[in-house]
Formats: C-alpha cells, sequence, structure tokens
C-alpha cells in the first residue's frame, strides 16, 4: 500500500502537471495568437476566405456552357449537397464532426499513443484551415508541428464564426479534385456530368474516397485502387450506421460509371463562341471597372455570363458540320490523289513552292539551314528538300478523331493546307440574339475564328443588297423584265481604270429574264442591270446601315460580289430583311451578374432602320424563288444525291415551308456561301480552305450549293426535328399596304418566256 504521505505527493504532482498542462497549451495560443509562430489571418479575412471562383458561361436555355477561372470553381450552396454525399464525408474523415469545436482530442491522443499507426488526428475543420490559409510546411519535423499548432488555432477561430454545415460547404467547395474540378460541383460534373443533387451514393462515395489523396486514388488514373477506395468510404457509413447492410452489399458491387469530361476552350460545345464571349467579357469588365472603380475579374470572382446561344441549336449546328464536312473533305482529298499538289491548281509551281517556302520559314527547319549557309537566306530549294525528308511522329486533325501517323513535314504542311474550314453563324432577327456559332472545324488544332475574323469574298451572296437598294428606291416590282445582254461600264463614266463588262457564268445571253428569275438563278447580266441604274453608292451606304464594317468600294464590280465581308456581318445584314428592314446589331451577352447575383451589365439593343417594311418583304420574296427556281433547288426537292458516302449528308431535305436563300460562289471556286432566312432564324454559312489558292478542280462541287448549303439544311432539319425550339415554318409577314407587284401573269423557270437558251449561272447546278 501506497502510505498517506506518497499518495499526496502523487496528487499534488498530477495537480502541478495537470495545470502546467493547461497553462502550457494556454500559453502555446496566445504565442499563436501574438503570431511568434508565423502570421494568422484576420477575423475579416477568415469570415470572407479569398477564394477564387470561375466565371460561368450560361446558355439561353439555362445550361452552362462553359467556365473561365484561375480555379474551376462553382460554388455550392449546402442544401444543393445530397445527405448521402455529407454522410461519406464526416463517416470518412471525421466521425465526431458534429461534436468537436474544431479539435478532436479523442482522435489526437490516439494517434499520439499510436505514433499515427491509428490514423490522422486532422479534423474537416483543420483540413479546411490546412486549404485556406497555412502554406504547404517543409520536411523540417519542427515546421510541420509549427503548422499543426496553427491549424489548430485557425480550426477553432473557423469554429466560432461558421456554422458546422458551413464548414462542410466551404471544405467541398475548395477540394481540388484534379482535372481542373476545383469543388463538389465542378467534379461532379467533370467526372459524372451531372448536377451535385443527382449524384448516387457509389458516385458520392468515390468523390469523397479522393478526398485522402485525389491523384492515387483517382479514377481515370487508377480506377482499381479508386473502387478499392470508394468501397472502404461504403463501409465507414455502414460503420457509422448511415447505410444498411443490404444497401452496403448492393452498392459495393457497382462498377466505377464515368462520364468524364474535361473542362477548357478547347472541349465541349460552342468553344469558339465562349472564346469569343471570353474576349467580349474582359473587354466590359475594364470599361466597367474603369468607369465605376470596381475591381472584376473574369477568373476569379464567380461572375455568371448569359449568353443568347441556345445550346440544342448549337448541338444542331456542331453535327451539321461534322455530318458535312467530314463528307467534302474526303471527297476533296480523292481529287487530289495522284497529285498531292493539285489543290493549288491555279498556281504555277513557282508560286506553290514560294507559299510552301515562306510557311516552312517559321518552322525550326530553317534556322537549322541557317547556320549551314552562315547566315544567308535559304535557298528554296534546299529548304523544300530537307521538309521532305524530315520524317516525324505527329498527331494530326482528321475528322475520324486525333490520328497518329509519321510523314514528312512537306506532307504534313500540304495536308493542312488541303484541309477545308467553315464558319457558321444563326441569329433571331427580331432580337438579334445569336443562337448558334461554329467558328471552325476544331478548336483544338485551328484557333483562326472564321465568323468574325475570316472576311471573305462573298460572290453572288451580295446580290441581294444590289435588289433590295433598286426595289426600295426604283419601286421594280420582281415581275419586270430586262434584257440578257452585256451591260458595259464605261471608265470615263464610273471613274474605273478601264471599261467593264460582265459576263454570265455559261456565255449565255438573249432574250428576256424578270428580275425574280435574275435573283433566283444569280444572272449577272441583270444584277448588272440594276447596278447601273442605282449605282454602287446607295448600295454601299445600305450595307454600312446594316452593320458592315468591312471596306467595300464603291464600284460598279461589288454587284458580283467582289468585297470581304465576314460570315457574322453578312448574317447581321440579312437579317434586316427579316425584322422589316431594321437592322439589330447581334448580341452574344444577355446580362453579367456577380457572384451575389447582382447585374453589372446588361447591354441595350442597338437597332436602324435601314430600308422601308415593303422593300424588305419583297426582297425575301425574291430570295424565295432561289429556293423554288434557283440555285438551292434542292431544299425542297426529294432526289438523292450520289457522290456523298455518309447518308446524313444526302438528300432528300424535304424542307417545304417558305425559306429565303442565297447562294454564294467566288472566282476559282474557292469560297463556297449559303445564306437561309426563316421569320424567326437567319442562318449564314461559309466553307473554303485557308489559302484561297486551294479550291476544288470544277464547279460541279465548288458551288455554294454543293460546299455550304447542306450544312445549313442539316442544321434546319434537326431544329425542325425538336418542336421545343420553336423555328419557324410560317410564311414571312406581309405589309399591310403593298404597292409593289409580286404576282407576274407569265410563269417562271422552265416555262419563262425568255428565249435564252440556258440561263444557269455560275453556282446554278441542280444535281
Amino acid at each position: 500500500m501506497i502510505n498517506r504521505k506518497i499518495q499526496k505527493r502523487i496528487i499534488i504532482f498530477l495537480w502541478i502537471a495537470f495545470f502546467l498542462s493547461i497553462s502550457s497549451v494556454f500559453t502555446l495560443f496566445v504565442l499563436v495568437k501574438k503570431e511568434y509562430f508565423g502570421p494568422l489571418p484576420s477575423i475579416e479575412q477568415i469570415q470572407n476566405p479569398n477564394t477564387n471562383l470561375a466565371t460561368q458561361v450560361i446558355s439561353a436555355d439555362g445550361q452552362n456552357l462553359g467556365t473561365f477561372f484561375k480555379e474551376n470553381r462553382s460554388p455550392a450552396q449546402y442544401n444543393e449537397i445530397p445527405k448521402h454525399l455529407i454522410h461519406a464525408l464526416v463517416a470518412t474523415e471525421d466521425v465526431r464532426f458534429f461534436e468537436h469545436s474544431g479539435i478532436d482530442f479523442k482522435s489526437l491522443a490516439r494517434a499520439i499513443m499510436s505514433f499515427g499507426s491509428k490514423g490522422g488526428a486532422s479534423t474537416l475543420t483543420q483540413q479546411l484551415a490546412k486549404m485556406l490559409f497555412t502554406e504547404r510546411p517543409s520536411s523540417n519535423p519542427l515546421d510541420r508541428i509549427r503548422q499543426k499548432i496553427l491549424e489548430w488555432v485557425i480550426a477553432i477561430e473557423l469554429e466560432n464564426l461558421y456554422s458546422k454545415e458551413e464548414i462542410i460547404t466551404m471544405y467541398l467547395n475548395k477540394f481540388d479534385f484534379l482535372y481542373q474540378a476545383v469543388g463538389i460541383k465542378s467534379a461532379a460534373d467533370i467526372y459524372f456530368g451531372k448536377k451535385i443533387g443527382e449524384l448516387t451514393i457509389e458516385e458520392a462515395s468515390l468523390l469523397v474516397g479522393m478526398a485522402k489523396n485525389p491523384s492515387l486514388y483517382n479514377p481515370r488514373r487508377y480506377p482499381t485502387l479508386a473502387l478499392d477506395r470508394r468501397n472502404t468510404v461504403l463501409q465507414q457509413m455502414y460503420k457509422s450506421k448511415y447505410l444498411e447492410i443490404d444497401q452496403l452489399d448492393s452498392i459495393r458491387v457497382i462498377p466505377i460509371n464515368l462520364e468524364f469530361k474535361r473542362k477548357g476552350h478547347t472541349h465541349g460545345i460552342a468553344t469558339y463562341f465562349r472564346e469569343y464571349i471570353r474576349l467580349s467579357a474582359q473587354k466590359i469588365l475594364r470599361k466597367i471597372n474603369r468607369q465605376t472603380g470596381s475591381t472584376h475579374n473574369l477568373y476569379r470572382d464567380g461572375l455568371k455570363i448569359y449568353t443568347t446561344i441556345d445550346s440544342r441549336m448549337q448541338k444542331n449546328a456542331e453535327y451539321a458540320v461534322k455530318a458535312h464536312m467530314s463528307n467534302l473533305q474526303n471527297l476533296f482529298f480523292q481529287k487530289q490523289e495522284k497529285n498531292p499538289t493539285a489543290p493549288f491548281r491555279n498556281l504555277t509551281q513557282q508560286q506553290i513552292d514560294t507559299l510552301l517556302y515562306n510557311e516552312l520559314r517559321k518552322t525550326g527547319l530553317y534556322s537549322n539551314l541557317q547556320t549551314k549557309f552562315e547566315d544567308n537566306p535559304v535557298p528554296v530549294d534546299s529548304l523544300l528538300d530537307l521538309a521532305k525528308n524530315t520524317i516525324r511522329d505527329m498527331t494530326i486533325f482528321s475528322w475520324e478523331g486525333n490520328k497518329d501517323t509519321t510523314m514528312s513535314v512537306f506532307d504534313s504542311l500540304i495536308y493542312y493546307k488541303s484541309l477545308l474550314h467553315t464558319g457558321m453563324m444563326a441569329m433571331d432577327p427580331n432580337n438579334g440574339h445569336v443562337k448558334a456559332w461554329i467558328g471552325g472545324i476544331d478548336n483544338t488544332y485551328f484557333k483562326y475564328d472564321h465568323v468574325y475574323k475570316g472576311a471573305r469574298q462573298v460572290g453572288s451572296l451580295f446580290k441581294p443588297f444590289v435588289y433590295s437598294t433598286a426595289v426600295e428606291r426604283l419601286k421594280i416590282s420582281p415581275c419586270q423584265k430586262f434584257p440578257n445582254t452585256h451591260i458595259l461600264f464605261k471608265k470615263e463614266e464610273w471613274g474605273l481604270d478601264e471599261d467593264w463588262m460582265p459576263r454570265n457564268a455559261n456565255n449565255n445571253y438573249g432574250g428576256e429574264l424578270t428580275v425574280k428569275e435574275g435573283l433566283a438563278k444569280s444572272v449577272n447580266t441583270i444584277t448588272a442591270s440594276l447596278m447601273k441604274k442605282i449605282g454602287p453608292h446607295p448600295v454601299v451606304q445600305k450595307v454600312k446601315k446594316m452593320g458592315v464594317k468591312s471596306y467595300i468600294p464603291a464600284s460598279p464590280s461589288i454587284c458580283l460580289g467582289t468585297a470581304d465581308l465576314t460570315v457574322k456581318e453578312v448574317v447581321g445584314a440579312f437579317a434586316t430583311f427579316a425584322n422589316k428592314g431594321v437592322y439589330t446589331e447581334p448580341v452574344t451577352i444577355t446580362r453579367i451578374e456577380d457572384k451575389n447575383n447582382v447585374t453589372i451589365y446588361q447591354p441595350l439593343p442597338k437597332t436602324e432602320e435601314v430600308m422601308d417594311e415593303e422593300s424588305a418583304y419583297v426582297t425575301l420574296k425574291l430570295m424565295e424563288e432561289v429556293v423554288n427556281i434557283g440555285t438551292a433547288q434542292r431544299l425542297a426537292n426529294n432526289r438523292s444525291g450520289g457522290y456523298w458516302q455518309n447518308p446524313v449528308t444526302e438528300y432528300p431535305y424535304n424542307l417545304r415551308n417558305p425559306i429565303a436563300a442565297k447562294t454564294g460562289t467566288t472566282q476559282n471556286h474557292s469560297d463556297g456561301w449559303f445564306m437561309g432566312i426563316v421569320p424567326n432564324l437567319v442562318a449564314g454559312v461559309w466553307v473554303g480552305a485557308d489559302e484561297r489558292s486551294v479550291n476544288f478542280e470544277n464547279i460541279y462541287f465548288g458551288q455554294g450549293a454543293t460546299m455550304a448549303l447542306p450544312i445549313w439544311a442539316i442544321f434546319m432539319k434537326k431544329n425542325y426535328e425538336d418542336p421545343a425550339i420553336n423555328v419557324s415554318k410560317a410564311p414571312f409577314k406581309k405589309p399591310r399596304r403593298m404597292s409593289i407587284r409580286l404576282n407576274c401573269d407569265e410563269n417562271i423557270g422552265t416555262n419563262s418566256t425568255s428565249t435564252s437558251n440556258d440561263n444557269t449561272s455560275l453556282d446554278d447546278y441542280d444535281f
């Protein structure tokens, strides 16, 4: 037995040890608070932690198109998080989370006694403190202890300032699940393609399992380890009575089913559009910050950019582009199999060599050769020979997907120069809202946006501007006839360098054609006759009022489309006809909100009355004849085109509703255009190669009706298959008062009174 004296000493010693421990802990916390162990965040910083939030780009139909971010983080609210996800997190990471005040002393004691062999002692609150406010420690044990003490103090402050629900929400919003999935909301979208509330128990458990080590237990990298870790989480949920045994048994046999999709500017839908929005939003925010003194940041402030794009239309447009362009490209390659440089058929060999030489000068091959020639210009032949003999493994773009291959630098250059590109835009003419935007064929390989950057020659697509000006100024009826004869523009009268006399593509003349036939069949002599009556200046003035900013010379030759315009300009201008003569500037952003849902930007529509309603309507009726009897007849017919390999691009399109349209084909058939209009949607398509010297060998394939029209047709067919999109099939609304006669006495088309032997034009081939 221990005598009373010794017992008393033991009790005194224990009390002294107890008070020393308490005082030591108190002193330690005082020293930490006085920042002897390093800087601590202020109360304000803890209340408002510096968290980078991704900006969301939202479609008109409420879909998240993408994000702009320093960290791809979209904050979730506690009520969005499913209960089973919270249960999985608590059961696995901090079973006494709802009982402690930031530090779990029981777990801490267990960890100390077992030297860490029985698990760590960090609570969820400590882990959050580490993510928010403490730097990564060095390998020095003392530094690790110092950081752990800082975590304790910050964890206690967090517990004092926030509820348990808020702490869990902050933790899940802060955790980095890799692959640019920062926060549980982004992780649910990237790994499973779901909203957070749609996560199943097994999916939630998989994500919670990654909290131990997101790299090691990542289902993309190590699916077996991730599955084992998920099942451990499920076991912990059962142990904590969040699951019944039958639930555990049934869930843990379910395999991992990912719907993984990366986030970034080159992934997902509307990639070119999102980049346009990024540039536009940055410009808008700079202006707002300059005017208000605010500091809005696109990459960290969690803004919401509401756009006009309809995600369903966008998907239909992307489907149409892939369906048609893959076939068109295969057809193009077939034509050059015997001669690799056949796409440059309009150039001399010297011109081809110069073009390729200039491209190769941008590569490392040129700098390597320069040393051999003592920094003198490298001869063309030497560089081309080196390119032909330099063989490399490479991954190239193809419509079947990324293709690993081995080829020479020369052949890869020819390959990429031979690729056909496209630009497409669709908008609602009534409010200017852009509904679909295709800037190119693949944003990973080709960054150039052909919607608003790529001004290309429009060819016959320009003719409706001439016709509408003539209708408005001269009140010309579609039934009025003009001689199908040569029209001469004398240089003295028109300020030209030499006399100019446009010709019809088929060199057929004679007889008379109505205005309706002239536009429908794109007959150059009729357009030239109208140009001679009105002159180029009124046409240029009108087109400028219709939003075209590209340079257009006031020359008679513009009547045949010699000007270079962008897809965005053309679509905006043509929308004026459908909007009763009122131009509405294309709109892509409807509003921008900050993270608190406060609107910081909302544009006002920009409109201008360009022509009277009657002239706009008559122009639409003229363009309807392009479908009825002219260069776009294939839209409505039911004949099959035999040269397409893929059935999705074949006839019949069978679009029998009223459509105003115009094809466009340029000289040497380098550029193919198509514009189609219905009452509530205007869409334009351009197709061509980056080099204007690259083209089809003949008009049979190189016309707008073959190169561009099918994209529009497939796009519209897909839209009409979904009634929810609500694309109109109705006729254009006729003005109440009409002074111009539309109904002609004579039949138009094959039964025309024209005495011309052949009225077909450059792009009037219907096969």
